[in-house]
């Protein structure tokens, strides 16, 4: 992810100009974001939000793609008008492994704002759950207990929807057995351990896989959607429909706060996004 100020543009650039602030997940094709200078196709490009510093911003862009690309590229829900709140119940129930994480946590509040699923996040500690309940899920669950138990203790029997963000692999079974017939599996992750897809067929269960690179890896024809999207995204928040997923700053970009900030989101116990910044 990156925040800054455009220094130079290429002779076909449409959209912005020198002096605009911009944020963007980049391209790993290309050099990364520890650098000071980036160069970056302006079809992955979004405005920066008004509303938030630099810091704030920051932990936003490459979690945002990933959330709405999973929602609405992969599993194909219905986007709602972004002034919308409190949309009516419907009977699409979501699950979320791994809601309090960076993509956890922006995928919940778009969830909930630009769909009318019940959206049900897993945390397996305090902080964490009370983190993704002020983010606005309808329900949160234990993922470190059985998830089928954790679903039914909350009334549910089961879910049209999941989006597994960590450790796919340990709850592949419990995912399967808690999705309705014809349901849908979205992941991120990549599962230490081989699953067995041959467990969908039985119900008729769809699974979805998500890397917010392909399109710039591949420069579809459709990459722009990802400027459209930051764009979108740059609106809610200034609108005051999103809040910031930043959870901590390890201050300038260097090697020791690198490899402090590696450390710390190696550790598992991360909630929203780690920050440096400045040089």
């Amino acid at each position: 992810d990156a925040v800054g100020e455009i220094v130079a543009i290429g002779d076909d650039v449409e959209h912005y100009k020198v002096g605009d602030k911009v944020w963007y997940a980049g391209d790993i094709t290309r050099q990364g974001t520890n650098a000071e200078y980036h160069l970056v196709d302006e079809r992955i490009v979004g405005k920066q939000p008004l509303t938030l510093s630099n810091t704030e911003a920051a932990a936003l862009p490459l979690t945002a793609i990933t959330a709405w690309e999973l929602l609405f590229d992969r599993l194909g829900f219905d986007l709602l008008g972004f002034n919308v709140i409190n949309h009516a119940a419907s009977d699409t129930r979501l699950l979320i492994v791994g809601a309090s994480g960076g993509v956890g946590s922006i995928l919940t509040q778009l969830a909930v704002k630009l769909t009318n699923a019940t959206v049900i996040g897993t945390a397996s500690r305090q902080e964490s759950q009370a983190w993704v309940t002020s983010l606005g899920a309808d329900y949160v669950i234990d993922h470190s207990k059985s998830l089928t138990e954790e679903l039914a203790r909350i009334g549910i029997s089961d879910v049209t929807h999941v989006i597994s963000l960590t450790h796919t692999d340990k709850h592949f079974n419990e995912i399967v057995e808690a999705l309705a017939p014809q349901g849908q599996l979205a992941l991120i992750d990549d599962p230490q351990e081989p699953i067995d897809i041959m467990k969908l067929k039985r119900k008729s269960l769809s699974l979805h896989w998500e890397l917010m690179f392909t399109r710039s890896m591949f420069q579809t024809a459709d990459m722009d959607k990802q400027r459209q999207l930051l764009n979108a995204v740059s609106s809610l928040i200034d609108d005051g429909e999103l809040v910031t997923t930043l959870g901590q700053n390890f201050g300038k970009i260097n090697a020791e706060n690198l490899i402090k900030a590696h450390a710390y989101i190696e550790s598992g116990k991360s909630i929203g996004k780690v920050v440096l910044e400045g040089f």
